[in-house]
Parts: C-alpha cells; sequence; structure tokens
C-alpha cells in the first residue's frame, strides 16, 4: 500500500514538474520576442482597431512578456492573408493572426484561392460573436427590406468572393432582394465612405461591433437605417431589426443561411498557424481568454464602443467550423452556387 501511494506520489511530481518545464520552456522562449498580429483586412476598420486594442493588454498575459506589434495584410477579401499564415508565416509561435470570418469558409465554398485546411489551423478564441446588417444610407428611398424587394439597392463590395457580395447574393436568392453590387472598394471603411458620398446606396457586411466601434454616429444621428439583422441569434439591441432566419421563405432557404451565418458564429477570430508546438498553442490561447476578461482590455474596448460580448474559446470556434463542414451535399451545391 505504502508503495503504491509513494508511485502515485512521484508521478504527481512528475506531472507538475513537467507542467511547470513547460510553463518555463514557453516564458523562456517569448522572452525578449516579438509577437505579430497579422490582421487580414484594412487599416481603420473594425477587425483592425479591435487588434489593436487587443495588442495593448495581450503582452502582459504571455509568458516572457514580449512585446507586439499589428501588421496588415488586405488582399483578396481576407485569403491573401490567411493563405499566408497557413503556408508562409513562422509556425514557432510568433505569428498570431487576426482572419476575416467568411475566410474559414471558403474552402467549403469551393473558391479556389483558398490554398488552406481551416481545420488545420491552431484556433485561439474570439472576444464576441457578430451580428450582421443590411443598411442603406438615410437619403435612400428604401425603408424596409420588402422595399428592397421592389428597389434595387446599390451595394459597396471589394470582390466576387468577398464578404458583402456573398452576403448580398444570398439575400437576393432567399428573400427575393434586387441588391446590386458594385465593386471594387478596398474594405469597409471605403464601402462607408462611399455610402456618405452617394457612391452606393448601401452595405450588405457591416458588423454591428463595427458601426458601434467605427460609426457610432450613424446610430445616433440617424444616419444608416438598419433594414435586416443576421447571425446565430438576435442582437438584443436591434430589437425593431427583422432577423433574416425569421424571414427565410421555406425550409431549405432556412438551413442555407444558417450554413452561411457560421461565420458570424466564429466572431472575430484569431488563430495560429498548424505545427506551432502544443505549449505555446495552450499558452496563447490562455493568455487571450485572460486579455477578454481583462480590466484595463475590457474598459479600452467600452470606451472605444467594441463589441466584447460572448467570447469564444479555440476549441469552440474549431467546432463552429468542423460542424459548417458537414452541411448535406444540397446545401453545399447552393452554397458554391452563390
Amino acid at each position: 500500500m505504502f508503495a503504491s501511494m509513494r508511485a502515485l506520489s512521484i508521478v504527481a511530481i512528475a506531472l507538475v514538474g513537467g507542467s511547470a518545464a513547460a510553463a518555463d520552456e514557453v516564458s523562456d522562449f517569448y522572452r525578449g520576442k516579438t509577437v505579430t498580429i497579422i490582421v487580414s483586412n484594412p487599416a481603420g476598420g473594425g477587425y483592425d482597431l479591435l487588434a489593436r486594442t487587443i495588442a495593448r493588454t495581450l503582452t502582459k498575459h504571455i509568458p516572457g512578456n514580449p512585446s507586439i506589434v499589428v501588421q496588415n495584410m488586405p488582399g483578396a477579401a481576407g485569403i491573401l492573408a490567411t493563405n499566408h499564415v497557413f503556408t508562409i508565416a513562422r509556425k514557432d509561435g510568433t505569428v498570431v493572426a487576426s482572419i476575416s470570418n467568411t475566410v474559414p469558409f471558403e474552402p467549403l465554398l469551393g473558391t479556389a484561392q483558398a490554398r488552406f485546411d481551416p481545420l488545420k489551423f491552431n484556433w485561439l478564441g474570439s472576444p464576441t460573436v457578430e451580428t450582421g446588417l443590411l443598411g442603406v444610407w438615410h437619403t435612400v428611398p428604401v425603408h424596409s427590406i420588402e422595399e428592397a424587394k421592389s428597389r434595387e439597392v446599390t451595394i459597396g463590395a471589394n470582390g466576387p468572393h468577398s464578404t458583402p457580395s456573398f452576403y448580398a447574393r444570398l439575400f437576393n436568392e432567399t428573400l427575393g432582394t434586387k441588391l446590386k453590387l458594385v465593386m471594387g472598394y478596398p474594405g469597409q471603411n471605403d464601402f462607408n465612405l462611399a455610402m456618405e458620398k452617394g457612391e452606393v446606396d448601401g452595405t450588405s457586411s457591416l458588423f454591428y461591433s463595427s458601426l458601434v466601434g467605427t460609426r457610432p454616429s450613424w446610430i445616433s444621428e440617424k444616419k444608416l437605417r438598419l433594414i435586416l439583422q443576421y447571425g446565430f441569434e438576435k442582437h438584443p439591441k436591434l430589437t425593431d431589426v427583422p432577423f433574416a432566419p425569421d424571414l427565410a421563405r421555406t425550409a431549405d432557404d432556412l438551413s442555407l443561411m444558417r450554413a452561411a451565418f457560421a461565420a458570424l458564429g466564429v466572431g472575430r477570430p484569431y488563430v495560429m498557424p498548424p505545427g506551432v508546438p502544443a505549449a505555446r498553442v495552450r499558452a496563447m490561447q490562455e493568455a487571450l481568454r485572460n486579455t477578454f476578461k481583462d480590466p484595463d482590455f475590457l474598459a479600452k474596448s467600452e470606451n472605444l464602443q467594441l463589441e466584447t460580448a460572448a467570447a469564444k474559446s479555440g476549441d469552440q470556434l474549431r467546432d463552429i467550423v468542423a460542424l459548417a463542414y458537414t452541411v448535406s451535399p444540397q446545401v453545399k451545391a447552393r452554397l458554391r452556387g452563390l
């Protein structure tokens, strides 16, 4: 009996010692290093603002307290940066990426440019889920989703595989809207400026978190008229804005919407490349979790009107992505058709 107890004690001590050694290895590795957060979106938008806010607090939660720099790498609606992180970026734990939430589903949609396997990324976490918005500028004579079915509404977009293009086509197919895409704008900030100038009527993929973070006056001054919200669930602050799944005309359309809105369930996801040592991945996952709860981060987020509710862990993000890849062949065909 005493021998068994002694053996168990030795095992316990070994496990504790192993954990301590792993922690020391991580701390030793990051000390004096610089961690780069690659943002797949242009500067000035919601993804960029959130990444820079996270970076200010994240450093104190990573063992070894490395320096952190943010690098924007826009292009191909987020695919450029995601391909880079998957295939080229250093796999030692010094590269983290903030990727567009639709990008993990590009291989599901059959996008040839997407040269990555989303299930092989190391998923770190997200500070929130997203609520998407279809809105028109206040001078446009469209006051409801019903009116958008009878009048053409021009929508700013950056490319055929971009987020605004995808959701505009989705609503045209499932709700019968007449959204017309105007291509060539680099990112959300440019879409917003185009609406202000009257170059386009509205936006099909302005997320609520970006709206309150970068254009809060549009809400208080009623400059943007919201005619539809979409995502995993209704936003509690948008009770008077119709929810897309409630308007689905058929069960097939509802299934299509739910698959399309999986991107919003992953919120503003952060990943590491495949091949990063497991101890460093776990350390970064924990560092992000602690950052999302840090009073300094929460205060800065509130001051900047950034949405930071309903944080998701890396495991939760991976499960959402994996589930989306189990859709029926019929739904997959419709998604690819869009």
